[in-house]
């Protein structure tokens, strides 16, 4: 509607000048009388307001140009945007931690709007298998270097078994397997002994620790089998990271940006692939795309999502320690609240949806 004022009041701009100054509209001068004018300031005036139209066409195109830019690269860095305090969300976030028998972390971002709720989102928790996350990223940057390559046959030896029960651990002396395959099960299977192997590739726990410092991830660290970190291993076992970190790491995965933009697509891929769907993902619906890591042991129980819900992406990660209860069964504490948090947040962010987990699903996990 401006734009079409603005094109009507310079058509009258034109006709006021022409009177004003007495420029013909078919290029023929009236007699000279008085002082000289200046023929070549009118014609360019002529010209100048003639074309004022196309101008402001073109003015127009270029700022909506612009605002396409600006609105398409918010969308791809959303994570690094203003974040937005829900007032609603984060009530109905503590009433549900309120009671838990344990420490809980918290932190939940709507990526298109940067609504936000946090509970202890910077406080350090334990990882557990999500530091496998960190792993990757360091592992995937060496391919990405061409000092590794994805798809090499490698040679498993027995030295490599971390006691457990992993898939890897029950390969054969000298069996080869590739490098793509290790990574699918340090990530999809959660598998400690493919882990463990991948973070001795991608060059020990200090060389992922400052992958992180420089992609501005400060407080997620590997403190397993890392020089000067044992204090922190005994605290936090294996790595230690924020709930607001882990977000942020999955967030960089998705715009993009970490790495490269192929090598975060892969990895999203990767993190799409998980075996572990008991907990936050059982309540999502299994036709909606998600990509995530979840970590376990005796006090703490955690997992980061990053959900592509329909009215727009959400991340979000809970994190537990010092938990009263520590069996390892479906009823877990830990993972009740996991499933909890999960189900509060798709009905939150998608009220319309009317699914819901069928009945006697819990006779899966």
């Amino acid at each position: 509607m401006l734009f079409i004022v603005i094109l009507s009041e310079a058509k009258n701009l034109v006709f006021y000048f022409e009177i004003k100054n007495e420029i013909p509209r078919r290029g023929v001068y009236p007699a000279a009388s008085g002082a000289p004018r200046n023929d070549n300031n009118l014609g360019f005036l002529r010209w100048l307001l003639l074309n004022l139209n196309l101008i402001l066409i073109l003015i127009l195109i270029f700022a909506l140009s612009l605002l396409f830019q600006t609105n398409s690269l918010a969308q791809k860095n959303s994570f690094s945007g203003p974040e937005l305090p829900d007032s609603v969300l984060q009530e109905k976030l503590a009433a549900m931690v309120k009671d838990f028998r344990g420490d809980v972390g918290i932190y939940v971002r709507h990526l298109p709007t940067g609504r936000t709720a946090a509970i202890r989102a910077e406080e350090l928790f334990p990882t557990a298998s999500m530091i496998k996350v960190s792993i990757m990223l360091r592992l995937f940057e060496k391919i990405h270097e061409g000092k590794l390559d994805y798809h090499a046959s490698l040679v498993y030896r027995d030295s490599l078994l971390y006691p457990g029960e992993d898939i890897l651990g029950s390969f054969r002396d000298s069996a080869k397997i590739p490098l793509s395959e290790v990574v699918m099960l340090m990530l999809t299977m959660s598998d400690n002994t493919a882990s463990l192997w991948c973070q001795a590739m991608a060059d020990s726990g200090q060389a992922i620790n400052d992958f992180l410092e420089r992609n501005g991830i400060h407080n997620t660290h590997v403190n397993s089998r890392t020089p000067g970190r044992r204090p922190d291993w005994e605290k936090y076992g294996w790595g230690q990271t924020t709930p607001r970190d882990m977000c942020e790491l999955l967030s960089m995965i998705r715009d993009g940006n970490a790495v490269s933009h192929d090598a975060s697509e892969e990895m999203f891929r990767v993190l799409s692939r998980t075996y572990w769907d008991s907990e936050a993902l059982s309540q999502i619906p299994p036709f909606v795309h998600t990509a995530s890591k979840q970590g376990a042991v005796d006090e703490s129980r955690s997992e980061v999502v990053l959900v592509n819900a329909p009215s727009g992406d959400y991340v979000f990660c809970v994190i537990t320690k010092n938990q009263i209860d520590t069996s390892w069964k479906a009823d877990n504490e830990g993972y009740v609240l996991l499933r909890n948090v999960s189900r509060l947040l798709w009905k939150y962010f998608e009220p319309k949806s009317d699914w819901k987990p069928a009945p006697a699903i819990d006779k899966w996990w």
